[in-house]
């Protein structure tokens, strides 16, 4: 397998199961020396570690919080203590909850908020104060959903689309830095987390892959080449761009 990643080093939130331990896998089977981000699955993290220690890659897990700005910076500094250098930040860490309008809270509201777009930009602060001259490359991981707006899911679908926005944004301020920001938006993919909350059960899948013109839902084999593919050098003109992983779902 080439090695285009090699002396690369990568910060992946949320990556101790589903799309974000595909992706940091991939990352190490590329050559990238990876920083495995959880917050709560200490087991998960050390496994993905396993694995890519296993496969010759070097790799670290570290616990953080990235709703929270003290957290964020202990895993930049942990991050930076282990591997000395940042090219490479995968922004996976959010969650998924949804409801109808009746149910929306304040404190469900700052939930989703605070960490899939507010974690988010911090995370992007801290990397940019860390990347080298030459630049590095920030992939968001979005949703379908903010193109597709599906009902019960007001405050899910604003968060997807507050980080399109924010991969815009990004990229415009951070280009003249060789920094380049984009964005991937996966349709339902199967992980652990999708399992457990019933969504591969659920009317709404039936519903999305019905009018998916490839007939299935995703697999984290699907979206993890498409990420590491735009945080790599081939993608070296390619920034701010929102690439939907969904099967052909509009």
């Amino acid at each position: 397998m080439a090695k285009e990643l090699a002396g690369k080093v990568a910060i992946v939130t949320g990556a101790s199961k589903g799309i974000g331990a595909g992706i940091a896998k991939l990352l190490a089977d590329k050559g990238a020396t990876v920083a495995v981000n959880y917050s709560t699955s200490k087991e998960g993290a050390e496994r993905v570690v396993s694995e890519i220690t296993c496969n010759g890659g070097k790799a670290v897990a570290v616990q953080a919080n990235v709703s929270r700005i003290k957290e964020i910076e202990h895993l930049f500094s942990e991050a930076l203590k282990a591997f000395g250098r940042l090219d490479i930040l995968i922004n996976n860490a959010g969650i998924y909850e949804f409801g109808p309008l009746e149910s929306v809270t304040e404190e469900f509201f700052h939930r989703l908020f605070d960490l899939n777009v507010l974690g988010l930009i911090l995370c992007s602060q801290q990397a940019v104060k860390h990347f080298g001259p030459e630049g590095g490359s920030i992939v968001n991981i979005s949703s379908i959903g903010s193109l597709i707006t599906p009902p019960n899911a007001v405050i899910y679908a604003a968060t997807k689309a507050a980080v399109d926005a924010v991969t815009k944004s990004l990229a415009r301020e951070l280009g003249p830095r060789k920094i380049r920001v984009n964005a991937v938006n996966p349709g339902i993919v199967v992980t652990e987390g999708a399992i457990s909350a019933g969504i591969p059960e659920s009317d709404a899948r039936r519903y999305m892959q019905s009018n998916t013109p490839l007939g299935r839902i995703g697999e984290v084999k699907d979206v993890a080449p498409a990420v590491v593919f735009l945080a790599s050098p081939e993608a070296d003109w390619i920034t701010g761009e929102t690439l939907a992983i969904a099967g052909g779902l509009k």
